[in-house]
């Protein structure tokens, strides 16, 4: 069995817990998750089964796509609903969409983001959520992302107990934090803020549409028939290029041969498809200008 089972991953599970689950229904040991997405958010979870945990860091390293609620009037200590309210401040004048067009707009592009104290980045060794619960604050490493696109789907008509909301659509690289996203939107309307919901609804080329729940693939798997549920590998790496071979180099590449670089692949790293099969992942040899070398083969 191999293939990306496309999981709608549900609110109240861990990815680690959904890998379990899958585990299970499915039968077999082999699978691995694509990018944690945290218990209180719902959406897109492709696990890759059997060969196509190969594949794990190219599609977690695709690009993402959310709907995320802003929420200005109060800070939390995790910067989503599930925290302790750390600052809070009245909200007394509704905010406009083009305010708020306004404001999102500078946050187009690359940006810096300090990860937040709730979260897996390792400092020292040791994961932040940890120091967090301990109640230590320590020096967290920024890093650079990626928003390519992010715009307003709708806000509040009105002002609810001093705070109002908004909901965005967020397409940004891997390693982006969108609670860390809101709260820095709302320091830019001078409000503490957090955000209050979270839906993947797309990973790499995945999409909502075409992922299963825990039930439905229980479903299929008691009827035998989990495999029907696999979309093909080449499904995981549509972002990336490819170079069509035939049945001579198949060959070749199956034996992870470093080859002479094709004229027509200028990407660092790209797939190598036989027959509409992807066969191997290869890159631009690092030591050797002009030839290309594996990095996963099939």
């Amino acid at each position: 069995m191999d293939g990306i089972l496309p999981l709608w991953k549900p609110e109240g599970f861990t990815s680690h817990d959904c890998v379990s689950k899958a585990r299970g229904m499915l039968k077999t040991k082999k699978i691995g998750h694509t990018g944690t997405l945290d218990p209180d958010v719902e959406g897109v979870l492709p696990l890759c089964v059997g060969k196509a945990t190969k594949i794990v860091p190219f599609l977690t390293d695709t690009d993402k796509v959310y709907e995320a609620v802003v929420t200005l009037g109060s800070a939390t200590d995790t910067e989503d609903s599930s925290g302790q309210i750390i600052e809070s401040k009245e909200v007394t004048e509704n905010i406009t969409y083009n305010e708020i067009e306004d404001h999102i707009s500078s946050f187009q592009g690359e940006i810096t983001q300090t990860p937040p104290m709730y979260s897996a980045v390792r400092v020292n060794g040791k994961r932040l959520y940890e120091y967090a619960r301990e109640g230590i604050e320590v020096d967290r490493p920024s890093r650079q992302v990626l928003i390519k696109e992010i715009s307003i789907l709708s806000k509040d008509e009105e002002i609810v107990e001093g705070e109002m909301s908004f909901s965005l659509r967020v397409v940004c690289s891997k390693g982006t934090y969108i609670r860390t996203l809101c709260v820095d939107i709302g320091k830019t309307f001078g409000y503490p803020a957090h955000m209050s919901s979270l839906v993947r609804t797309k990973t790499g080329g995945i999409t909502r549409d075409e992922c299963y729940t825990l039930a439905q693939i229980q479903e299929k798997a008691d009827e035998h028939k989990g495999k029907e549920l696999l979309l093909p590998l080449s499904r995981g790496l549509s972002d990336m290029v490819s170079w069509e071979v035939d049945e001579e180099w198949k060959v070749m590449i199956q034996h992870g041969r470093v080859l002479t670089k094709p004229s027509q692949i200028d990407a660092e790293t790209f797939a190598v498809v036989h027959d509409k099969e992807v066969i191997a992942i290869y890159q631009q040899h690092p030591s050797k200008p002009g030839y290309v070398k594996p990095v996963r083969v099939f």
